[in-house]
């Protein structure tokens, strides 16, 4: 096989892998797109749940998951299961560890196994609570097991404050740790403070404590699943850039190739030339 006939199979090669990672990409991008809109849906409740909670005055209730009795925190740690996500899963487990040195007395949850892993070789504690099979039991019921067991914990009084990092795409370009203080529900209290005063007369039935408990329960739901969706757009950010880093290896080395065959062939249309003439010399007297 000539040198340019090997070139050209090359050449070829690199332009069909190519093309297939231009239609991952843009999968990835459209994945990326679809999720994002998702969350609109999110930001709306976020605003009328708030704004239920502005009509009521709950300073007075004592419930752990409003007032911390604990002096345990907790720290989530989301972290996709995707093979793309090993850069930002380092970076979140490394930035919850910076978290706990804060606190005197610190709990990590993990919500995937290669978090949950990569906080067990750097801390070296096999205690760590770990959700793991996110892909086969689906991010609604992953955000139950987490919900109910973060709410025990409370509960209990066994964690007081409630911390998550977890991965943001800020656009499609960029994913960063992002970390939220989830309880108790302090901010949820101190949004209705301003309000309050608008609102001449609320009538409530119900024990306030339990009345908190449910509304909690449903802010909790919401907040974790909403990080689990982020979690998700994340990973599909981190697939396109990624991808696209292949995508542009893989195009500069076409550009490399196409210049060797280029020299290749002119090699070879010299090669022929020059025989030609040879040949035309010990031929062209007879």
């Amino acid at each position: 096989m000539s040198k340019t006939i090997k070139i050209k199979s090359d050449l070829d090669d690199i332009a069909s892998i190519i093309e297939i990672l231009q239609i991952l990409k843009d999968i990835a991008a459209n994945h990326f797109f679809r999720a994002a809109k998702r969350k609109e849906r999110f930001e709306q409740f976020a605003e009328a749940f708030v704004g239920f909670f502005k009509m009521v005055h709950f300073v007075d209730v004592e419930s752990p998951l409003v007032k911390s009795k604990s002096d345990t925190v907790g720290i989530v740690l989301i972290t996709a299961e995707g093979g793309f996500m090993a850069e930002i899963t380092s970076k979140i487990v490394k930035k919850g560890l910076r978290e706990a040195q804060k606190y005197k007395k610190s709990e990590f949850i993990a919500v995937g196994k290669r978090g949950g892993d990569k906080l067990k070789l750097l801390t070296g504690r096999d205690d760590v609570m770990v959700f793991t099979n996110i892909e086969k039991f689906g991010l609604y019921r992953i955000m139950l097991l987490v919900k109910d067991y973060l709410v025990n914990q409370i509960m209990e009084r066994k964690i007081g404050k409630v911390y998550i990092i977890y991965p943001k795409a800020i656009n499609i370009d960029w994913v960063e740790p992002k970390m939220v203080k989830l309880l108790p529900a302090e901010e949820l209290l101190s949004a209705q403070v301003a309000f309050k005063d608008k609102v001449e007369k609320v009538i409530i039935e119900s024990d306030l404590n339990y009345i908190i408990h449910y509304l909690a329960d449903i802010w909790l739901s919401c907040r974790l699943y909403e990080m689990l969706e982020d979690c998700s757009t994340a990973g599909y950010a981190a697939q396109q850039q990624q991808i696209g880093a292949g995508l542009n290896r893989m195009q500069k080395e076409k550009k490399g190739l196409v210049l060797a065959f280029r020299k290749a062939r002119r090699a070879d249309i010299d090669k022929s030339l020059r025989e030609v003439f040879t040949a035309s010399l010990f031929t062209g007297g007879r």
